[in-house]
């Protein structure tokens, strides 16, 4: 058996510990590449106040879109559930600001990473379905958790075709790479 010092222990942890903002960049940086490939002119914002992450045009329609990058990783090898929820593929936090941000230019792009793997999926989602889902996510959790309290925080989740939901929940099905930004 070979004794390792503590500090090396806390040194090896330490490099294995991805910070939030190179997660978030990751993810920026993955999206900027699958939009590309798509034939998107796609540029990020940048600046601390943005509230933008990806302006997006497609050339050959002249339409612009305005992407909204929210990234997370994940280390499980199956399928969170919750006795709320049901069975999901992934959440992201989000705001409660974002129970009112609908506007038809605007999408939002989760993307989940294997911690393993670093692989990464996609999913493409209207502004209007992403409010109405945490709207009515948190509205629920209130009702049905005698002990919660209201806070700004918020969860997006996408679920599973052919899943039962006690709320509409987006699903892969439906938006994993939707790099056509399709309803």
């Amino acid at each position: 058996m070979v004794d390792i010092e503590p500090s090396l222990m806390n040194q090896a942890k330490a490099k294995t510990r991805i910070s939030p903002n190179s997660v978030s960049l990751a993810g920026e940086f993955a999206v900027l590449s699958r939009l590309a490939l798509w034939g998107y002119d796609a540029n990020m914002t940048l600046g601390r106040t943005k509230n933008v992450d990806i302006l997006v045009s497609n050339p050959r329609t002249n339409q612009l879109y305005q992407l909204e990058v929210k990234t997370n990783l994940d280390a499980r090898r199956r399928p969170p559930v919750s006795k709320l929820h049901g069975r999901f593929v992934s959440s992201w936090i989000m705001n409660k600001k974002h129970e009112s941000i609908s506007r038809p230019e605007l999408w939002y792009c989760f993307v989940t990473i294997g911690l393993e793997s670093k692989l990464a999926r996609f999913f493409v989602v209207p502004s209007a379905v992403v409010a109405k889902y945490v709207r009515a996510q948190h509205s629920l959790w209130l009702k049905t958790t005698p002990t919660a309290r209201d806070s700004p925080m918020r969860q997006f989740r996408i679920g599973f075709k052919g899943e039962k939901y006690r709320i509409p929940t987006a699903t892969a099905e439906q938006y994993e790479d939707n790099w056509k930004f399709s309803y």
